[in-house]
């Protein structure tokens, strides 16, 4: 399998680039990014691209992709609505169209969120953009699946970019336990993320295109010993 993925180098990103590596079933990992992640890896390319409005250049790059992580994604907070506009919804359909030229069996993942708002309509502006982002996605003719988790875990070295958020992480990791026992429906890791990306692919359009974190959860759990996941 040969994939592309978007915000590598985020907390999301950095789970899903770990599940890539670790998985059997994934031969070639194309890392597209404004900074180098510096990975050495010989299932690893890397492609440093300035403009993630367009990406004529490197369309080349993408043929024969069986899938699209993309996993790039920044905090409303402090941010006009053109701003996240601009990074959550352009950014992010420019990649998809690109990627959809020369791939039309591709399977494109999205990383949303939980409470993200389908109708475009609600009072919430980051969920009002990422429904928007979402319902362009499913319009394209490719296999699509928008990923809503609640609170995410991270695991095996994942870090936030955002400050904020990896405070929070370092305060409430001893909650989490707590939280998926109360609420598992609302609650995954970074490592489910990524194995759920991966297994998403094998789906082939079939099932559901919305998941959320107990879907996640199903689908990213650890493949039994010896196991290789397959397309």
């Amino acid at each position: 399998m040969r994939v592309v993925i978007f915000g590598a180098s985020g907390m999301v990103g950095q789970g899903v680039l770990r599940a890539c590596l670790l998985d059997r079933s994934v031969d070639d990992i194309l890392v597209v990014g404004r900074t180098p992640l510096n990975v050495v890896h010989r299932k690893v390319r890397e492609i440093i691209h300035a403009n993630f409005t367009d990406f004529t250049v490197i369309r080349r790059e993408f043929e024969d992709a069986d899938a699209c992580f993309y996993c790039l994604g920044v905090s409303a907070s402090g941010r006009s609505e053109e701003e996240y506009t601009r990074i959550t919804h352009d950014y992010t359909l420019a990649a998809a169209r690109a990627m959809i030229v020369d791939n039309a069996a591709l399977t494109f993942t999205y990383v949303s969120g939980e409470g993200t708002d389908s109708s475009e309509t609600g009072r919430s502006m980051w969920a009002r953009v990422k429904g928007r982002t979402e319902n362009e996605l499913l319009a394209i003719p490719f296999h699509a699946y928008m990923f809503r988790p609640g609170y995410i875990q991270p695991r095996a070295g994942a870090v936030s970019k955002t400050a904020a958020y990896r405070w929070t992480y370092r305060l409430t990791s001893w909650l989490y336990p707590l939280l998926n026992r109360l609420a598992p429906g609302h609650v995954t890791t970074t490592e489910h993320l990524g194995r759920a990306m991966i297994a998403v692919v094998g789906l082939d359009g079939g099932g559901p295109t919305v998941l959320y974190s107990r879907d996640i959860n199903r689908l990213g759990a650890p493949a039994p010993a010896g196991a290789v996941r397959r397309r």
